[in-house]
């Protein structure tokens, strides 16, 4: 079903331990939300045999998300970019910043009213875009784009495998109500049967 609307940016930082396996600090609101486009790419495998395509693999190898919003906080800022707030609470940018991976959720409105909840696992920032302009006969809104490379998360799911990305729709058969209402206060975990194969 087609989206008509896009809300709830969320974030979440990223705690690496020694093993490599993430954990997720508690949510926090990242900044209104104006747009945001995911591209993916696959990395993509053909075994030719008798004359012909016989195996075809494609993987997840990483993402795009660019993401236009409103403002970005002086706390969010530095969060994503790795840009420092010094003593009188001044955002520092630098050329050695470079923000740590976080966790970043939204959700879409729906056509009937409903909403499509995501969670994207691991997605590591640049430095957001500025557009500035004069003021002119006409009010024209400038605003920032952040943009940032997706990526799968090194903790393994319940079937052994690196999610990259969860997604669920309010109201679809079988969606418990508690993971809807309980969607920004934790970073979503996938659940998973014991001895289910995928």
């Amino acid at each position: 079903m087609a989206t008509i609307g896009l809300d709830r940016l969320y974030y979440a930082k990223i705690t690496e331990g020694e093993n490599g396996d993430e954990t997720y600090e508690t949510p926090s609101p990242l900044a209104k939300a104006i747009s945001a486009e995911l591209s993916v790419e696959l990395a993509e495998a053909t075994l030719y045999a008798d004359d012909g395509a016989a195996e075809v693999i494609k993987e997840f190898q990483s993402g795009t998300l660019s993401l236009g919003i409103d403002d970005i906080g002086v706390a969010a800022a530095s969060d994503l970019t790795g840009a420092t707030i010094d003593d009188n609470h001044v955002l520092i940018s630098t050329s050695e910043d470079g923000g740590d991976p976080v966790a970043i959720g939204f959700r879409a409105k729906k056509a009937n009213g409903k909403y499509r909840y995501f969670w994207l696992y691991r997605v590591k920032f640049g430095i957001p875009a500025t557009n500035l302009a004069t003021k002119g006969d006409s009010i024209t809104f400038s605003t920032p784009t952040i943009e940032g490379t997706v990526l799968r998360r090194n903790k393994l799911d319940g079937q052994g495998r690196h999610p990259w990305k969860a997604e669920v729709s309010e109201g679809d058969d079988g969606v418990n109500q508690e993971i809807i209402t309980g969607w920004y206060s934790e970073v979503y975990e996938p659940v998973f049967a014991a001895g289910t194969e995928g």
